[in-house]
């Protein structure tokens, strides 16, 4: 089969793998339809790592698929030959201390496609995958909004993780997929007043389409003065969501005293800097996000139901082939590009 891998840093080539098969009941055989291009792939693209996970070339890469079902194993009961599904792409073991918490996204033995050391990535024409991690998805819905409830979920589960959001006023610092995953989330939960920034101006413009009350960019403005006099008593929850420092900061003059900050963005440094005094006085609350934990069949169905519409979120579409050209195209935040699709 064909497989997209990175091949060195900013470099990457289609290579020959061989054909996958099932080797356990419970595996799963999938031709690919289409896969989404995440920030984190273009860490592995630009700098060849994301903090201790370091590629090993060639590599394939990817890990927002969606695809069709050609073949299962003799224990496969949840999805059959021939359905369309969703694809998620964390394999945990099962069996550690994190999984029996109820924590599979930091299972000690977690397996991510497209994570080096991990597993290889989507960007292939066929994948095998346990059944768990494959989700059956409406006949209304297309490949690419399956596809892209990857990122949404882990926006929803970030949303769920931060404090009741029904009337809360919110930031969203950085409007990438995962920040318009945000917006979308919390508009589903009932937030209303949200207020959201971003350096590119076309993302601006699809946040005010998609609900946010006010959008500013800090490369043009001072957005926590703009911020603040709109809001006065400043905000309940800020989502980080590009990982930059500079976000940082801002993100803790914008929370109100008791605000939660919420990290989501992957930075290309290994050290955040906080501002203590700002922090302790305000008794501010900092949480991680890890990817997502129990919100894939929750946000397939809010897309199902209409509650969230993702139809702006995929801005470009490229063929197979081409992949190199979408990658490049995210590298360089152009052509105002929210998410690139590829298309099998």
């Amino acid at each position: 089969m064909k497989a997209m891998a990175l091949t060195g840093i900013r470099q990457m080539e289609m290579i020959d793998l061989p054909d996958p098969v099932i080797t356990k009941d419970t595996d799963v055989l999938i031709q690919m339809r289409v896969v989404g291009v995440c920030g984190s792939d273009v860490h592995y693209y630009t700098q060849g790592k994301i903090g201790s996970q370091v590629v090993q070339f060639p590599f394939p890469v990817g890990h927002e698929g969606a695809g069709v079902v050609v073949e299962v194993g003799t224990a496969v009961t949840r999805v059959n030959p021939g359905d369309r599904i969703a694809i998620e792409p964390a394999m945990p073991c099962g069996v550690c201390d994190q999984c029996q918490a109820g924590r599979p996204h930091t299972c000690r033995k977690l397996k991510f496609l497209g994570c080096p050391n991990q597993a290889d990535g989507c960007l292939t024409e066929f994948l095998v995958m346990p059944e768990n991690s494959c989700f059956k998805i409406a006949d209304s819905m297309t490949y690419t909004e399956a596809a892209i409830s990857e990122p949404l979920a882990i926006g929803l589960y970030a949303v769920n993780q931060s404090i009741p959001l029904k009337d809360a006023t919110v930031g969203i610092l950085g409007f990438g997929p995962i920040g318009m995953s945000v917006l979308l989330s919390a508009i589903a939960k009932g937030a209303t007043e949200i207020f959201v920034t971003d350096l590119v101006e076309e993302r601006l413009r699809i946040a005010r389409e998609s609900g946010a009350v006010w959008t500013g960019n800090p490369a043009k403005a001072d957005i926590v003065a703009e911020i603040k006099a709109n809001e006065p008593l400043l905000l309940d929850v800020v989502f980080e969501c590009c990982g930059k420092q500079e976000a940082i900061d801002q993100a803790i003059e914008l929370l109100k005293p008791g605000g939660k900050l919420m990290v989501i963005g992957i930075p290309e440094f290994d050290r955040w800097s906080f501002n203590v005094d700002q922090m302790r006085h305000k008794e501010i609350c900092i949480q991680n996000v890890r990817r997502q934990n129990h919100t894939v069949e929750e946000t397939l169905e809010l897309m199902e139901q209409g509650t969230i519409d993702v139809s702006k979120m995929a801005t470009h579409r490229f063929p197979f082939a081409r992949t190199k050209e979408a990658f490049d195209l995210v590298t360089g935040y152009r052509d105002g590009v929210m998410k690139a699709m590829i298309d099998f």
